[in-house]
């Protein structure tokens, strides 16, 4: 054991998250408030045949992280196919740029962006002629 089988991503507009994840990375989600007694909504990530795993946006219980804090907590980092049309949907959707794009040399692009809710996610795509 010790896989990591689930996320939470902490949010302050739980519409506002479901639209930014949704439209992003095509995120679908799936009420469980009543299960976790809180504003809850399961997050399914792809299909279960695919290498990955699911998670939930939650309702934040305290402060957001302030702009320009250090990460404090986890970076989740999503793969996909075309970096750069994710980073203009990233962009359009009201996310912001972290670090930008740069290469993981003969193994993927990566970068790191900060959502609508104010936490840090990364975007990788791998390809083995990065340089």
């Amino acid at each position: 054991m010790g896989r990591m089988v689930h996320f939470e991503i902490h949010v302050n507009d739980m519409e506002r998250a479901k639209k930014f994840y949704g439209e992003v990375f095509g995120w679908t989600f799936e009420d469980w408030s009543d299960y976790a007694g809180m504003p809850y909504f399961g997050a399914v990530t792809g299909d279960a045949n695919e290498l990955g795993i699911n998670g939930a946006l939650m309702q934040r219980q305290g402060a957001a992280p302030e702009s320009g804090q250090a990460l404090n907590g986890y970076a989740c980092t999503m793969g996909v196919e075309d970096y750069d049309s994710t980073e203009t949907k990233i962009l359009n959707l009201g996310g912001k740029l972290a670090l930008p794009k740069y290469a993981l040399p003969g193994m993927a692009w990566q970068g790191y962006y900060i959502d609508t809710e104010g936490n840090t996610f990364g975007i990788h795509q791998p390809d083995k002629n990065a340089k």
